[in-house]
Formats: C-alpha cells, sequence, structure tokens
C-alpha cells in the first residue's frame, strides 16, 4: 500500500512539463532562424506570423516522435520547409501573386545617417528580387546555404533531395547571384565612364 501511495503522489504531469521544456528551448534557438528562413523563402511579412505559428505548432505536435536520427535544427528546417512550400502552393492558387512587401523595418534601425539607411535597403529589395527570381529549389538551396549556413548534407536531409542534386542548385544559384551583381554593378560603372 506504501509503494502505490509513492506512486500515486507523482505529479502525473512531470513528463508533459519536460517535453513542454523541450520544445520552449527549440523554440528560443531555432525561431529567428525559422522567421529569417520563411521570410527569405518568400513568405510575406503579413503572413510570417501566421506561417511561423504553424510550423512551430508541427514541431510541438512532431516533437515526441523526434528520434535524434538528425540534428533539431535540420529537422526543424524540414518542417518549416514543407509548411513553407504549402503556405506558398495555397498563396498561388489563391492570388495570382503575392507581391512582397519591402522588409527594411524588420531589421533594427542603426544611427548610420539616410545614406546608409537607403545602401541598405536598396540591398534588401536586390536581395529579394534576386530570392523571387530563382525557381523554388535553387531559392531554398541559396537561402539555407548561403543565408542559414547550413552544409549540403543538412540541406538534402531537410528538403529530401538527393545531395549531388543540392550541390547542383547552390552552384546555379550562386551563379545567378554573381551574374545579378554583375549586372546591377554594370550600369553605375558603365555610367561614370560615359
Amino acid at each position: 500500500m506504501h509503494v502505490l501511495a509513492e506512486q500515486r503522489s507523482t505529479p502525473p504531469a512531470a513528463p508533459a512539463s519536460r517535453s513542454e521544456e523541450r520544445f520552449l528551448a527549440l523554440y528560443d534557438e531555432l525561431s529567428p532562424m525559422v522567421f529569417r528562413m520563411a521570410r527569405r523563402l518568400g513568405v510575406p511579412d503579413e503572413a510570417l506570423d501566421d506561417v511561423v505559428q504553424e510550423i512551430f505548432v508541427v514541431v510541438h505536435r512532431r516533437l515526441p516522435d523526434f528520434a535524434a536520427r538528425s540534428s533539431p535544427r535540420t529537422w526543424v528546417t524540414g518542417i518549416a520547409l514543407r509548411v513553407v512550400q504549402g503556405f506558398r502552393r495555397g498563396a498561388r492558387r489563391r492570388l495570382a501573386r503575392i507581391e512582397p512587401t519591402a522588409d527594411v523595418d524588420a531589421y533594427p534601425v542603426h544611427a548610420h545617417g539616410p545614406e546608409a539607411e537607403a545602401e541598405r535597403g536598396e540591398a534588401v529589395a536586390f536581395l529579394r528580387a534576386f530570392l523571387d527570381a530563382l525557381d523554388d529549389g535553387k531559392r531554398t538551396a541559396f537561402v539555407l546555404c548561403e543565408l542559414e549556413q547550413l552544409t549540403a548534407p543538412e540541406i538534402a536531409e531537410a528538403t529530401g533531395a538527393n545531395l549531388n542534386t543540392v550541390y547542383a542548385r547552390i552552384r546555379a544559384a550562386r551563379r545567378l547571384f554573381e551574374d545579378a551583381i554583375a549586372h546591377r554593378r554594370a550600369p553605375r560603372e558603365g555610367g561614370v565612364d560615359e
């Protein structure tokens, strides 16, 4: 009888609270990356909070099944990619095209003066336009590799793509980015010589 009393005194919520702590730790660690990634993958600012919330609802629901065969970062990245792709497919069905809004205001303002702010705004607009021009595969590979610093094997695991395909997409996106930079600089350099 005494053993039963001790077993009953153990709060049944203890495993749930450990699970909640694990989820909150994941959220604290990875939510900044998830916000950046979702924005860079084409989620407009007005839908960003909802999409990120949906990502973490899936993470919360699937966390007990996470077997740690990959890093939590890679696992959450895979979930985020699927949720963002689902959002973008749905948005394309609802609207012909969602115009992205400039996300200059999403970054902290530093006291560098109006010229620096204008340059930063131009750089953000350039990056947004470049990413919008890429197909989904190249955009995902470029964002995850160049902006989120995931390795190609991590990207392959998160996306379910073949590793060689990931490498090819990264190379192609880098080449396109270099071409876009050269094209952006050409009118400035050409205008000075004339």
